[in-house]
């Protein structure tokens, strides 16, 4: 299902995708993050934020602008934890994170269900928690969630294929980790829209995840060439996986038989779309959302409210919608790329 938005265009850093849809969004300078403090209050407090080991170019802008967030924040502490290389090494750091008793927490899981016990347990301990974009397995482990709209991305990617292919041909998915709530929203987004547009004119003829890893796309995406004479497109669900899969298309000779779309807003895509071809498109929402997370979490710890609200409270959910970025709009998004 999809998630409401349940507050745009806030006084957080959400960037130009916060706030309207695809037409409204504004150039690249305004898309960067706002360091400004906007929280109301500078009584101290310390903040642990936990992301998996920045070894993929949105993750590392996820860290960076966490980091660059809090440095302009009065009173706050900001520790940060992001050389995990799987669920279990980052369950650890999050242990030793519960110790230190901090304030409030900041979580992106490399796996929403398998982190949700540490969650739970900082629950518990009294710490609110503040998930953000892979989602725990239940809401009972966070405070508040702040995430991309994964069905969005989908659901555009879907109808974007509608209607460069008129309703007919063949397409590869490339899906990122298996059973996380990313992977499995951006698949069901694409589904229900090609389905609602197309009912069977467009047939996906392979599915298979690439777990966001380049070399991982590289190898999916050969052998799929090899079982598969006709495809006329290629979603895939992240930029960075992108650029394997892409390889392993040009490395056959077949990039004039098919067009490929990525998703998140690599630099390295955009220029790609650029300069036309092959790669046609990529569906984002800004990585920014990790420093509105420092930011919720500092209203959070201190017991305050969102400033453009009326109610005292953070919201429980706050989705970032998914923008679509093509030849014609790259330019005015440049500014959102990692």
């Amino acid at each position: 299902m999809r998630f409401p938005v349940v507050a745009a265009c806030l006084a957080l850093a959400v960037g130009v995708a916060a706030c309207g849809s695809d037409e409204d969004a504004g150039s690249g300078d305004s898309a960067k993050t706002n360091t400004a403090d906007t929280t109301g209050s500078t009584a101290p407090v310390k903040i642990a934020l936990s992301v998996p080991a920045a070894d993929h170019g949105w993750l590392a802008a996820v860290a960076k602008d966490a980091r660059d967030v809090a440095k302009g924040m009065k009173g706050v502490e900001l520790t940060v934890n992001d050389s995990a290389t799987d669920s279990a090494g980052q369950a650890d750091q999050i242990e030793t994170m519960i110790n230190d008793k901090p304030d409030a927490l900041v979580v992106l899981p490399n796996e929403g269900e398998a982190l949700t016990p540490v969650a739970q347990k900082a629950t518990a301990a009294g710490i609110p928690v503040i998930n953000v974009d892979r989602e725990f397995s239940t809401p009972g482990a966070f405070r508040t969630w702040i995430g991309g709209d994964n069905y969005g991305i989908g659901w555009q990617a879907g109808n974007y294929f509608a209607d460069e292919l008129k309703c007919k041909g063949n397409v590869v998915e490339i899906q990122g980790l298996a059973g996380i709530s990313v992977t499995e929203l951006r698949t069901k987004g694409f589904a229900d829209a090609i389905k609602r547009r197309c009912q069977d004119g467009i047939k996906i003829v392979a599915q298979q995840p690439g777990d966001f890893n380049p070399d991982k796309g590289l190898s999916v995406m050969e052998n799929i060439l090899q079982g598969q004479k006709s495809i006329d497109g290629v979603y895939t669900h992240d930029d960075d996986m992108a650029e394997g899969v892409i390889a392993a298309i040009e490395n056959a000779n077949r990039e004039g038989d098919m067009f490929l779309t990525g998703a998140g807003g690599s630099e390295a895509i955009m220029k790609r779309i650029e300069a036309g071809g092959l790669v046609r498109a990529t569906f984002l929402y800004n990585p920014t959302m990790a420093a509105s997370a420092v930011k919720l979490a500092a209203l959070i710890a201190r017991d305050e409210g969102m400033k453009d609200l009326t109610e005292p409270e953070v919201p429980s959910r706050i989705q970032v919608p998914a923008t679509t970025v093509t030849k014609d709009n790259v330019a005015d998004h440049k500014g959102l790329a990692y």
